[in-house]
């Protein structure tokens, strides 16, 4: 496909907010009919998102504080990327730290953009299976609970409302896609 008469070029850009893991930024772009905008945006460095699936079918979640939202949220584990950084490693990383599990075999499944109107912020997604539990390796400000659900379980949460996050929502979706064979995953050892 040919986006040309879509595409919006960069003329300026002005560093709003620079802070220890978010940046604010507005810039100013020439649209495709000519005219001048300007775009605010927040820059994120990009994380990562585990599925784990247990051997007993059921998938390992946290749940945390969320103090943007002020609410406790059941997410799939998950963590930011640190520059520069592969984003399997951090997937086993994150994974380790927030569950205590290590996986033997892991599968890339896909990125996805949580909120593309005003954030570069990019997810890389991975499922994790051949568990090992061992101990939770939380950050000092990490205050985690790990939990097992069934996908049968999960989706009613996601349905209900009880799961709200886009990230566990999204991967909820390939969960279901990937049990029914309608998606199939490329798995390698980790």
């Amino acid at each position: 496909m040919d986006d040309a008469h879509l595409r919006e070029e960069g003329t300026a850009s002005e560093l709003l907010f620079k802070g220890n893991f978010l940046h604010a930024k507005r810039d100013t772009v020439r649209l495709p009919d000519g005219k001048s905008a300007t775009r605010e945006y927040v820059v994120h460095p990009g994380a990562v998102v585990v599925v784990p699936l247990l051997d007993d079918g059921r998938v390992a979640m946290v749940r945390q504080y969320r103090y943007p939202i002020g609410r406790v949220m059941t997410e799939f584990p998950a963590g930011k990327l640190d520059e520069g950084e592969d984003p399997l490693f951090c997937g086993q990383r994150e994974l380790l730290e927030e569950t205590g599990y290590s996986a033997r075999e892991w599968a890339h499944a896909g990125a996805m953009h949580l909120a593309v109107a005003y954030s570069t912020e990019i997810i890389h997604i991975y499922f994790a299976r051949g568990l090992t539990q061992g101990s939770q390796q939380l950050d000092h400000e990490e205050f985690v609970d790990v939990l097992a659900a069934t996908p049968d379980e999960l989706q009613a949460w996601c349905r209900d409302g009880a799961v709200s996050d886009a990230k566990t929502l999204t991967c909820t979706l390939w969960l279901q896609n990937v049990l029914s064979g309608a998606w199939s995953l490329d798995w390698n050892l980790g």
